[in-house]
Protein backbone atom coordinates (compact mmCIF):
# COMPACT_ATOMS: atom_id res chain seq x y z
CA UNK A 1 0.00 0.00 0.00
CA UNK A 2 1.37 3.35 -1.05
CA UNK A 3 1.30 6.10 1.63
CA UNK A 4 0.29 9.58 0.71
CA UNK A 5 2.81 12.34 1.19
CA UNK A 6 0.90 13.67 4.20
CA UNK A 7 0.83 10.25 5.87
CA UNK A 8 4.55 9.86 5.25
CA UNK A 9 5.18 13.16 6.99
CA UNK A 10 3.01 12.11 9.91
CA UNK A 11 4.84 8.78 10.16
CA UNK A 12 8.26 10.44 10.19
CA UNK A 13 7.11 12.97 12.78
CA UNK A 14 5.65 10.24 14.99
CA UNK A 15 8.82 8.15 14.77
CA UNK A 16 10.96 11.22 15.57
CA UNK A 17 8.87 12.02 18.62
CA UNK A 18 9.09 8.40 19.76
CA UNK A 19 12.87 8.36 19.39
CA UNK A 20 13.23 11.69 21.19
CA UNK A 21 10.95 10.46 23.96
CA UNK A 22 13.00 7.28 24.35
CA UNK A 23 16.25 9.24 24.46
CA UNK A 24 14.73 11.58 27.04
CA UNK A 25 13.67 8.65 29.22
CA UNK A 26 17.14 7.11 28.99
CA UNK A 27 18.82 10.42 29.90
CA UNK A 28 16.43 10.86 32.82
CA UNK A 29 17.08 7.31 34.04
CA UNK A 30 20.84 7.84 33.77
CA UNK A 31 20.51 11.09 35.71
CA UNK A 32 18.48 9.36 38.40
CA UNK A 33 21.09 6.60 38.69
CA UNK A 34 23.87 9.14 39.02
CA UNK A 35 21.87 11.12 41.56
CA UNK A 36 21.22 7.96 43.55
CA UNK A 37 24.92 7.03 43.39
CA UNK A 38 25.89 10.53 44.57
CA UNK A 39 23.44 10.29 47.44
CA UNK A 40 24.85 6.90 48.45
CA UNK A 41 28.53 7.93 48.25
CA UNK A 42 29.93 8.36 51.73
CA UNK A 43 31.90 11.56 52.17
CA UNK A 44 34.50 11.77 54.92
CA UNK A 45 36.28 14.94 55.97
CA UNK A 46 39.82 14.15 57.13
CA UNK A 47 41.39 17.03 59.06
CA UNK A 48 45.06 16.81 59.99
CA UNK A 49 46.88 19.05 62.42
CA UNK A 50 49.80 19.04 59.95
CA UNK A 51 51.12 17.01 57.03
CA UNK A 52 54.81 17.84 57.43
CA UNK A 53 55.79 15.12 59.90
CA UNK A 54 56.50 11.77 58.27
CA UNK A 55 53.93 9.78 60.20
CA UNK A 56 51.03 12.19 59.55
CA UNK A 57 51.72 11.99 55.82
CA UNK A 58 51.53 8.22 56.04
CA UNK A 59 48.32 8.26 58.07
CA UNK A 60 46.38 10.33 55.56
CA UNK A 61 47.76 8.41 52.57
CA UNK A 62 46.74 5.05 54.04
CA UNK A 63 43.38 6.43 55.21
CA UNK A 64 42.53 7.92 51.81
CA UNK A 65 43.62 4.84 49.85
CA UNK A 66 41.59 2.48 52.04
CA UNK A 67 38.49 4.71 52.03
CA UNK A 68 38.64 5.09 48.24
CA UNK A 69 38.92 1.33 47.87
CA UNK A 70 35.67 1.03 49.83
CA UNK A 71 33.90 3.59 47.62
CA UNK A 72 34.04 6.56 49.98
CA UNK A 73 35.18 10.05 49.05
CA UNK A 74 37.76 11.70 51.33
CA UNK A 75 38.30 15.45 51.57
CA UNK A 76 41.71 16.10 53.19
CA UNK A 77 42.50 19.37 54.97
CA UNK A 78 45.76 20.45 56.62
CA UNK A 79 45.53 22.99 59.46
CA UNK A 80 49.28 23.73 59.41
CA UNK A 81 49.31 23.76 63.22
CA UNK A 82 46.74 26.53 63.51
CA UNK A 83 43.57 26.14 65.55
CA UNK A 84 41.65 28.95 63.82
CA UNK A 85 42.42 27.34 60.46
CA UNK A 86 41.19 23.98 61.66
CA UNK A 87 37.95 25.52 62.92
CA UNK A 88 37.36 27.16 59.52
CA UNK A 89 38.04 23.87 57.75
CA UNK A 90 35.52 22.04 59.94
CA UNK A 91 32.93 24.75 59.25
CA UNK A 92 33.55 24.36 55.52
CA UNK A 93 32.99 20.60 55.76
CA UNK A 94 29.78 21.20 57.71
CA UNK A 95 28.59 23.35 54.78
CA UNK A 96 29.55 20.56 52.38
CA UNK A 97 27.33 18.22 54.44
CA UNK A 98 29.92 15.47 54.81
CA UNK A 99 28.84 12.30 56.59
CA UNK A 100 31.73 11.98 59.02
CA UNK A 101 34.59 14.11 60.32
CA UNK A 102 37.87 12.41 61.22
CA UNK A 103 39.91 14.96 63.15
CA UNK A 104 43.55 15.03 64.26
CA UNK A 105 43.13 18.05 66.55
CA UNK A 106 45.81 20.71 66.78
CA UNK A 107 44.44 21.99 70.10
CA UNK A 108 42.77 19.42 72.35
CA UNK A 109 40.62 22.15 73.98
CA UNK A 110 40.12 24.46 71.00
CA UNK A 111 37.43 22.72 68.95
CA UNK A 112 34.53 22.23 71.33
CA UNK A 113 32.15 24.82 69.81
CA UNK A 114 32.68 23.87 66.17
CA UNK A 115 32.38 20.16 67.02
CA UNK A 116 29.01 20.91 68.64
CA UNK A 117 27.96 22.58 65.36
CA UNK A 118 28.99 19.53 63.38
CA UNK A 119 27.11 17.09 65.57
CA UNK A 120 24.01 19.31 65.57
CA UNK A 121 24.17 19.11 61.78
CA UNK A 122 24.03 15.32 62.05
CA UNK A 123 27.70 14.76 61.26
CA UNK A 124 29.53 12.04 63.18
CA UNK A 125 32.88 13.04 64.70
CA UNK A 126 35.86 10.76 65.28
CA UNK A 127 38.97 11.98 67.11
CA UNK A 128 41.92 10.38 65.32
CA UNK A 129 44.93 9.51 67.48
CA UNK A 130 44.51 12.64 69.61
CA UNK A 131 41.61 13.13 71.97
CA UNK A 132 39.30 16.13 71.54
CA UNK A 133 38.36 17.38 75.00
CA UNK A 134 35.35 18.99 76.64
CA UNK A 135 32.75 18.16 74.01
CA UNK A 136 30.80 15.05 73.15
CA UNK A 137 32.15 13.17 70.15
CA UNK A 138 31.18 9.84 68.64
CA UNK A 139 34.47 7.97 69.05
CA UNK A 140 38.17 8.23 69.78
CA UNK A 141 40.54 5.87 67.98
CA UNK A 142 44.18 5.78 68.95
CA UNK A 143 46.92 3.70 70.49
CA UNK A 144 47.58 2.88 74.10
CA UNK A 145 49.35 6.18 74.67
CA UNK A 146 49.98 5.55 78.35
CA UNK A 147 51.75 2.34 77.34
CA UNK A 148 53.86 4.35 74.88
CA UNK A 149 55.25 6.30 77.83
CA UNK A 150 55.67 3.19 79.94
CA UNK A 151 57.70 1.45 77.24
CA UNK A 152 59.95 4.49 76.80
CA UNK A 153 60.67 4.91 80.51
CA UNK A 154 60.88 1.17 81.10
CA UNK A 155 63.55 0.63 78.42
CA UNK A 156 65.65 3.48 79.81
CA UNK A 157 65.28 2.30 83.38
CA UNK A 158 66.56 -1.12 82.40
CA UNK A 159 69.85 0.43 81.27
CA UNK A 160 69.97 3.41 83.63
CA UNK A 161 68.48 2.25 86.96
CA UNK A 162 70.17 5.16 88.74
CA UNK A 163 71.01 8.61 87.46
CA UNK A 164 69.87 11.95 86.09
CA UNK A 165 66.94 12.01 83.67
CA UNK A 166 65.63 14.80 81.45
CA UNK A 167 62.03 14.69 80.19
CA UNK A 168 61.07 16.59 77.03
CA UNK A 169 57.30 16.38 76.71
CA UNK A 170 55.37 17.14 73.53
CA UNK A 171 53.04 20.05 72.85
CA UNK A 172 50.97 21.24 75.83
CA UNK A 173 48.00 21.51 73.41
CA UNK A 174 48.15 17.80 72.52
CA UNK A 175 46.36 15.45 74.90
CA UNK A 176 48.76 12.65 73.98
CA UNK A 177 51.60 14.58 75.64
CA UNK A 178 49.89 14.12 78.99
CA UNK A 179 49.07 10.47 78.36
CA UNK A 180 52.71 9.75 77.46
CA UNK A 181 53.79 11.60 80.60
CA UNK A 182 51.42 9.52 82.70
CA UNK A 183 53.18 6.46 81.32
CA UNK A 184 56.66 7.81 82.12
CA UNK A 185 55.68 8.57 85.66
CA UNK A 186 53.97 5.19 86.19
CA UNK A 187 57.41 3.65 85.72
CA UNK A 188 59.71 6.32 87.15
CA UNK A 189 57.82 7.52 90.25
CA UNK A 190 58.84 4.63 92.54
CA UNK A 191 62.50 5.12 91.54
CA UNK A 192 62.23 8.89 91.99
CA UNK A 193 60.76 8.39 95.45
CA UNK A 194 63.52 6.01 96.56
CA UNK A 195 66.20 8.37 95.26
CA UNK A 196 67.52 6.29 92.37
CA UNK A 197 66.28 8.59 89.63
CA UNK A 198 66.54 12.39 89.60
CA UNK A 199 64.55 14.43 87.08
CA UNK A 200 66.92 17.35 86.64
CA UNK A 201 64.63 19.18 84.20
CA UNK A 202 61.29 18.68 82.46
CA UNK A 203 59.74 20.86 79.75
CA UNK A 204 56.88 20.86 77.23
CA UNK A 205 57.88 21.62 73.62
CA UNK A 206 55.41 24.11 72.12
CA UNK A 207 53.96 22.81 68.83
CA UNK A 208 56.30 19.80 69.07
CA UNK A 209 59.13 22.10 67.97
CA UNK A 210 62.67 20.72 68.07
CA UNK A 211 64.34 23.94 69.20
CA UNK A 212 63.26 23.71 72.87
CA UNK A 213 64.68 20.18 73.06
CA UNK A 214 68.01 21.18 71.54
CA UNK A 215 68.27 24.37 73.61
CA UNK A 216 67.50 22.57 76.86
CA UNK A 217 70.13 19.86 76.44
CA UNK A 218 72.73 22.33 75.15
CA UNK A 219 72.13 24.58 78.17
CA UNK A 220 72.31 21.75 80.69
CA UNK A 221 75.58 20.53 79.20
CA UNK A 222 76.99 24.09 79.19
CA UNK A 223 76.12 24.29 82.88
CA UNK A 224 78.11 21.13 83.51
CA UNK A 225 75.07 19.00 84.36
CA UNK A 226 75.55 15.25 84.08
CA UNK A 227 72.79 13.64 82.00
CA UNK A 228 72.34 9.87 81.99
CA UNK A 229 69.02 9.46 80.13
CA UNK A 230 66.68 11.59 78.03
CA UNK A 231 63.03 11.00 77.18
CA UNK A 232 61.96 12.81 73.99
CA UNK A 233 58.20 12.58 73.52
CA UNK A 234 58.68 11.87 69.81
CA UNK A 235 61.60 11.02 67.54
CA UNK A 236 62.08 14.60 66.35
CA UNK A 237 62.54 15.80 69.94
CA UNK A 238 64.89 12.87 70.57
CA UNK A 239 66.85 13.80 67.45
CA UNK A 240 67.22 17.42 68.60
CA UNK A 241 68.52 16.24 71.97
CA UNK A 242 71.00 13.92 70.25
CA UNK A 243 72.28 16.80 68.11
CA UNK A 244 73.11 18.74 71.27
CA UNK A 245 74.78 15.65 72.76
CA UNK A 246 76.78 15.08 69.57
CA UNK A 247 78.27 18.58 69.75
CA UNK A 248 79.80 17.61 73.09
CA UNK A 249 80.91 14.15 71.94
CA UNK A 250 78.20 12.47 74.02
CA UNK A 251 75.97 10.94 71.32
CA UNK A 252 75.62 7.26 72.13
CA UNK A 253 76.89 7.75 75.69
CA UNK A 254 73.57 9.07 76.99
CA UNK A 255 70.53 6.81 76.63
CA UNK A 256 67.77 8.49 74.59
CA UNK A 257 64.21 7.28 73.99
CA UNK A 258 61.74 8.60 71.43
CA UNK A 259 58.62 7.36 69.69
CA UNK A 260 56.96 7.14 66.24
CA UNK A 261 59.59 4.84 64.67
CA UNK A 262 60.60 7.44 62.07
CA UNK A 263 63.10 6.11 59.55
CA UNK A 264 65.81 8.44 60.91
CA UNK A 265 65.15 7.20 64.45
CA UNK A 266 65.50 3.58 63.35
CA UNK A 267 68.77 4.48 61.63
CA UNK A 268 70.02 6.13 64.84
CA UNK A 269 69.13 2.98 66.75
CA UNK A 270 71.31 0.99 64.36
CA UNK A 271 74.10 3.55 64.86
CA UNK A 272 73.67 3.47 68.64
CA UNK A 273 72.92 7.16 69.19
CA UNK A 274 69.24 6.55 70.06
CA UNK A 275 68.44 3.64 72.32
CA UNK A 276 64.80 3.01 71.44
CA UNK A 277 61.62 4.21 69.81
CA UNK A 278 58.01 3.04 69.95
CA UNK A 279 56.28 1.65 66.87
CA UNK A 280 52.62 2.43 66.47
CA UNK A 281 51.19 0.37 63.56
CA UNK A 282 49.55 3.29 61.76
CA UNK A 283 48.21 1.14 58.94
CA UNK A 284 46.09 -0.69 61.51
CA UNK A 285 44.96 2.65 62.95
CA UNK A 286 44.12 4.27 59.61
CA UNK A 287 42.26 1.26 58.24
CA UNK A 288 40.31 0.80 61.48
CA UNK A 289 39.36 4.49 61.38
CA UNK A 290 38.06 4.12 57.82
CA UNK A 291 35.92 1.15 58.84
CA UNK A 292 34.62 3.08 61.84
CA UNK A 293 33.76 6.14 59.71
CA UNK A 294 31.88 4.02 57.17
CA UNK A 295 29.93 2.28 59.92
CA UNK A 296 28.89 5.65 61.34
CA UNK A 297 27.93 6.93 57.87
CA UNK A 298 25.68 3.90 57.42
CA UNK A 299 24.09 4.54 60.84
CA UNK A 300 25.54 1.31 62.19
CA UNK A 301 26.62 1.12 65.81
CA UNK A 302 30.21 -0.14 66.08
CA UNK A 303 31.03 -2.49 68.93
CA UNK A 304 33.41 -0.56 71.21
CA UNK A 305 34.07 -1.96 74.67
CA UNK A 306 36.23 0.76 76.22
CA UNK A 307 35.60 4.42 76.99
CA UNK A 308 37.76 7.39 77.93
CA UNK A 309 36.60 10.49 79.79
CA UNK A 310 37.37 13.69 77.86
CA UNK A 311 36.25 16.21 80.46
CA UNK A 312 32.67 16.20 79.16
CA UNK A 313 31.61 12.61 78.59
CA UNK A 314 32.76 9.00 78.43
CA UNK A 315 33.81 8.60 74.80
CA UNK A 316 33.90 5.21 73.03
CA UNK A 317 37.63 4.43 72.74
CA UNK A 318 39.25 2.02 70.29
CA UNK A 319 42.72 1.44 71.75
CA UNK A 320 45.42 -0.27 69.70
CA UNK A 321 48.64 -1.83 70.96
CA UNK A 322 52.19 -0.51 70.51
CA UNK A 323 55.64 -2.12 70.32
CA UNK A 324 59.07 -1.24 71.67
CA UNK A 325 61.80 -0.94 69.02
CA UNK A 326 65.46 -1.46 69.94
CA UNK A 327 68.46 -2.90 68.10
CA UNK A 328 67.23 -6.33 69.15
CA UNK A 329 63.66 -5.87 67.87
CA UNK A 330 64.04 -3.73 64.72
CA UNK A 331 63.70 -6.70 62.36
CA UNK A 332 60.63 -8.21 64.03
CA UNK A 333 58.74 -4.93 64.33
CA UNK A 334 59.09 -2.14 61.76
CA UNK A 335 60.80 -4.25 59.09
CA UNK A 336 58.68 -7.39 59.36
CA UNK A 337 55.54 -5.23 59.36
CA UNK A 338 56.67 -3.45 56.17
CA UNK A 339 56.77 -0.05 57.86
CA UNK A 340 60.37 0.46 56.73
CA UNK A 341 62.57 -1.46 54.31
CA UNK A 342 65.58 -3.26 55.76
CA UNK A 343 67.97 -1.60 53.28
CA UNK A 344 66.75 1.84 54.38
CA UNK A 345 67.03 1.11 58.09
CA UNK A 346 70.48 -0.45 57.86
CA UNK A 347 71.53 1.75 54.90
CA UNK A 348 72.70 -1.31 53.00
Amino acid sequence: MKLSRKKKQMFVLTMGLLIMSTIGILIYMDYQEKLKADQETITIGYLSDNLVIERWQRDQEIFRANATKQGAEVLVYNANENNATQIQQIQLLIEKEVDVLVVVPYDRDGLSEVIKEARQAGIKVIAYDRLIRNVEIDAYISFDNVKVGELMAGELLEHVPKGNYVIINGSPDDNNSYMFNEGYMNILTPEIENGNIHIIEEIYAEDWREEPAYDLIARLLDEGQEIDAIIGANDRLAEAAIRALAEEGLAGKVFVAGHDADISACQRIVEGTQHMTVYKPIRTLAEAAVNLAIQFAKNEEPLVQQTIYNGQADIPYIRLDVLSVTQETLDETVIEDGFHRREDVYRE
